[in-house]
């Protein structure tokens, strides 16, 4: 994590955390933001962003902010009607080798048709 929690200056989640592009935001917490993904994988394809920088999965140390990012990226569920039926899918990718593309720690909330099975 950046010290002090701060964001990172050219990073381009800082940059949409920070409001210098106008995303409108799906929803967003003291901790987090969710914003609809430039090149959706699915009908609903929304990312959970924190609002500190953290480059990826194996560098969050904490814990309540693990929690605050599954909480938001639940609430877009719901929020989108995924938690209705079909039901919905919650992934990150950490380091280049597993599709990492920008070094801003993401969850991808996905949905709306079924998905293919995960890598096992």
């Amino acid at each position: 994590m950046v010290a002090g929690g701060a964001t990172s200056e050219d990073c381009v989640f800082c940059r949409i955390v920070r409001g210098e592009f106008e995303t409108a935001f799906v929803a967003e917490s003291d901790l987090a933001v969710a914003f609809r993904d430039l090149h959706p994988q699915a009908p609903t394809h929304v990312l959970v962003v924190p609002r500190v920088h953290v480059v990826a999965l194996r560098d969050l140390d904490d814990d309540a902010l693990a929690a605050g990012l599954l909480r938001l990226a639940t609430e877009v569920a719901r929020c989108e009607g995924l938690t209705e039926g079909g039901g919905f899918r919650v992934l990150t990718n950490d380091g280049p080798d597993a599709g990492q593309t920008v070094d801003h720690l993401h969850l991808h909330v996905l949905g709306g048709r079924p998905l293919p099975a995960p890598l096992a």
